[in-house]
């Protein structure tokens, strides 16, 4: 049953491609134009992670993003998602 699983990271079976609809069980990055519409930058830092709510969501798959150092160099990607709960 599609809606079974962990309700986690652990659910995610494949990365889509920018230009995919999302579907259950993946994952979608976030492009440099989605970060600068939404966030004003094309370089994402840990100080942008409240804002992430305002990216495209749906249930059942997940979005990540590559943050920035304050040098602009990417340093760690953050996962985020809504699962059925």
């Amino acid at each position: 049953m599609q809606q079974d699983g962990t309700h986690s990271i652990l659910d995610i079976f494949r990365i889509i491609g920018p230009d995919e609809e999302p579907d259950y069980s993946t994952m979608k990055q976030v492009t440099e134009e989605e970060a600068l519409r939404v966030l004003g930058t094309r370089k994402p830092t840990r100080a942008h992670v409240p804002r992430f709510e305002e990216f495209d969501h749906w249930r059942w798959y997940g979005r990540c993003a590559v943050l920035h150092d304050d040098r602009g160099e990417p340093r760690e990607i953050y996962f985020w998602g809504f699962s059925g709960d």
